[in-house]
């Protein structure tokens, strides 16, 4: 199988977090999916790196960015965003899906659906207009807006996972481990640090394969202004990736986040090339993932949607099938959007303030944090817990392409 090179300063930085992982042959999880499976490593072309939907304010169009891994795209793969829609969360009744094929490096081929297409050179900074004029196209490299101390992480995840090996932290019957006050102190210290320095972004710097879209909103909303999306690449007979929320392959699934065990990998595969259908196979295996970032704060229970009641095993089989269903939920018919997540929080959370919120996933939001929060502690509000609140290059959430032109010393996945 071949193997992603790596820069010089990838590779230091991946002998550094061996260790802390634990595992042998470890491949690079930096990103919110970048990496998250051997596959994915080797395919870095194929690797879906994040995904993002949110609409603009005049309330008329959708904006869409799928970043990959490579620094390039395949002439063999199909890059899909697809858009389900519907009246209520979590039941949609129409479809449309945004393809994008590139024959030659320049050449862009992107359908939206039957309704119109694009074919040319996306690359200029303003896009390539559809010939209907429903939707615009960028498809190059930009900086990726994603932030992660990683090597903070990663150290936090191992003072409970020792906690838990070392019997020092037992598992409650939902799987959550009951971390005594010193360990969780541990963890949020090791978090907010870099080899006990100040947090650093292991991501400064890097450089994606960018797909940028603005598209109409009543060209993908033909069965209701609540948006499903999601993002795949596919050869014609197998899809190799897949995302909708970020977190969920490399960190919710496997032994442990960012776990590289043969078995884990297998696992973000089988995830990766699920069908709609398979989603919710998988939920009983994220229940696992939810109970270990639960019991990170020392208090088992309270993350979002947490059954309160005595600990029992299906404590997280709501926010479970909640990841399974792998797609972003995004309110089109609000104007404003300041909330990950927010149409979750409104319909499953009961929590109203985000009824008029777009939710989705914009670049400048503090995603990282708010995601940690929920699961950690059960807030919606961002909480720096490593320690990072925003990237180097700042993104927008109003101006095409939205992400910042590429470092001139960019990262070479």
């Amino acid at each position: 199988m071949r193997r992603t090179r790596l820069s010089a300063k990838a590779c230091v930085a991946l002998a550094a977090l061996g260790p802390l992982l634990g595992v042998a042959g470890t491949g690079p999880a930096w990103s919110s999916d970048h990496f998250d499976s051997p596959l994915m490593t080797a395919n870095p072309q194929a690797d879906i790196a994040d995904v993002y939907a949110w609409t603009a304010s005049e309330g008329r169009r959708l904006y869409l960015v799928m970043t990959v891994a490579g620094h390039t795209f395949s002439d063999r793969l199909r890059y899909s965003i697809h858009i389900d829609s519907g009246r209520s969360f979590g039941r949609t009744t129409a479809s449309i899906t945004i393809l994008c094929r590139f024959p030659s490096p320049k050449t862009a081929v992107c359908r939206l659906g039957d309704v119109d297409s694009v074919v040319g050179d996306a690359g200029d900074p303003k896009g390539l207009q559809g010939r209907k004029g429903r939707f615009r196209v960028f498809a190059g490299l930009r900086d990726d807006p994603f932030y992660n101390n990683v090597k903070g992480a990663l150290s936090a995840y191992g003072v409970a996972t020792n906690a838990i090996k070392t019997g020092a932290a037992p598992l409650d019957e939902a799987g959550c481990a009951r971390l005594d006050p010193a360990s969780a102190k541990a963890v949020a210290d090791q978090w907010r640090h870099t080899d006990g320095g100040p947090p650093t972004n292991l991501l400064a710097n890097w450089t994606a394969s960018a797909i940028v879209i603005s598209v109409d909103l009543d060209a993908v909303s033909r069965g209701g202004p609540l948006l499903a999306v999601w993002g795949t690449t596919s050869t014609s007979n197998h899809q190799a990736d897949r995302m909708g929320r970020p977190f969920v392959a490399n960190t919710l699934l496997g032994a442990s986040p960012f776990s590289s065990d043969d078995g884990s990998g297998a696992e973000r595969e089988r995830f990766n090339g699920a069908s709609e259908k398979a989603m919710l196979s998988f939920a009983p295996q994220i229940e696992k993932g939810l109970a270990f970032q639960d019991a990170l704060d020392g208090t088992c229970g309270n993350q979002f949607l947490a059954d309160r009641a005595p600990a029992g095993r299906g404590r997280y089989h709501a926010l479970a099938r909640m990841f399974a269903d792998d797609r972003l939920w995004v309110n089109s018919a609000a104007r404003v959007c300041r909330q990950f997540l927010g149409v979750e929080l409104a319909a499953l959370g009961g929590r109203k303030s985000y009824k008029s919120d777009c939710g989705g996933r914009s670049p400048v939001y503090d995603m990282p944090n708010v995601w940690r929060s929920l699961l950690i502690s059960g807030s919606a509000d961002a909480t720096a817990w490593d320690g990072l609140t925003r990237d180097e290059h700042a993104p927008s959430a109003s101006n095409f392409p939205f992400l910042a032109p590429p470092d001139a010393h960019g990262i070479d996945h």
